[in-house]
């Protein structure tokens, strides 16, 4: 068994480390191979929920497949529970759960049947699945299409019936790949809320990717950023948007919008002008030095909004450098 050791308010607090990856690869043979996956190392522990970062085409489907063996990795290994996944793979795969967008059920079957069915792979017995499906069905707001083939289904309650397929089986670990995309602003807040829930009342740890980083942020404890096949980041949310040290300030100026971008010109800030709103583009250090030389030139504003750095800051921050920190 793994551990690791973290410092808490002067206190060592050990936790289990239930995932590690280490030197994974994924490359593709033809006359120029590709190189999917280039050596990635991460560790997931008990209980966090590890958020999975990057442009389209960056790898990160590409490891979950390899993480649930629906793909071959080229070299690494894989390691859950402190056993090596090639070894120990249906003794493992019990305790580990996937839910996806991107993947949906066998569409001539009925939504009880499907779960039927998978409940019975697991090895639920008859009273767990009636324990745990039911609640689950409820809380997504599905129960009244069981007798529905998915097929009648829209993508949204196709999402989140994969999620009720997921978490029936109380996984250790959860593989949860953009598991809101295709829901509507509340019913994706909703799974976000499920998500730390089942973090807080069973200690499940989950792997986390998304395209929406206000989710990433509020959902996960860490983030890995993934560039071309490789970990580039892997830091605290926060961290990682205060990395950037860029931030913004937007006014509405009353009187002096002239005096304003000559300011903003001779400090050297970026800025653009939307009718009488004007936002600069600023170090975090900068914006005492602004509002002080406003002052300073008798510029009258009527409304004022300072935006700090945010994750999705850095994810276009980091796209744009490609990968360069």
């Amino acid at each position: 068994m793994f551990f690791i050791f973290t410092i808490c308010h002067g206190e060592i607090m050990s936790r289990n480390i239930v995932l590690s990856v280490q030197n994974l690869k994924k490359i593709y043979s033809g006359k120029i191979p590709y190189v999917a996956v280039g050596g990635i190392s991460f560790e997931l522990k008990e209980g966090e929920i590890l958020g999975m970062l990057g442009s389209n085409g960056a790898g990160k489907t590409t490891t979950i497949q390899m993480l649930l063996s629906t793909l071959k990795a080229t070299s690494g290994s894989i390691q859950y529970f402190g056993k090596d996944f090639f070894t120990y793979r249906s003794e493992i795969l019990k305790h580990v759960a996937f839910a996806s967008t991107y993947v949906s059920l066998p569409w001539m079957l009925t939504v009880d049947q499907n779960l039927e069915v998978f409940s019975r792979l697991y090895g639920l017995s008859a009273a767990e699945r009636k324990e745990r499906i039911e609640p689950l069905l409820e809380r997504f707001g599905i129960a009244g299409k069981r007798k529905s083939f998915v097929s009648q289904l829209s993508a949204g309650q196709i999402t989140r019936l994969m999620l009720v397929k997921a978490f029936m089986i109380r996984p250790k670990i959860a593989l949860l790949d953009e598991p809101t995309a295709s829901l509507d602003p509340d019913i994706a807040q909703d799974v976000i809320e499920f998500v730390i829930e089942q973090r807080k009342k069973f200690g499940t740890s989950i792997l986390y990717t998304s395209h929406n980083m206000a989710e990433v942020g509020e959902v996960c404890d860490r983030v890995l950023f993934l560039q071309q096949g490789k970990i580039v980041a892997d830091d605290l949310p926060q961290s990682l948007a205060k990395s950037v040290a860029v931030s913004r300030i937007q006014l509405q100026v009353g009187d002096g919008m002239k005096r304003t971008v000559a300011i903003a010109e001779r400090l050297k800030m970026r800025y653009k002008i939307e009718h009488r709103t004007i936002e600069f583009e600023l170090d975090e250090s900068q914006i005492a030095l602004l509002l002080s030389a406003l002052a300073e030139a008798g510029v009258i504003y009527t409304n004022i909004n300072i935006l700090q750095p945010t994750l999705e800051d850095y994810f276009l921050h980091m796209v744009k450098k490609g990968g360069k920190k």
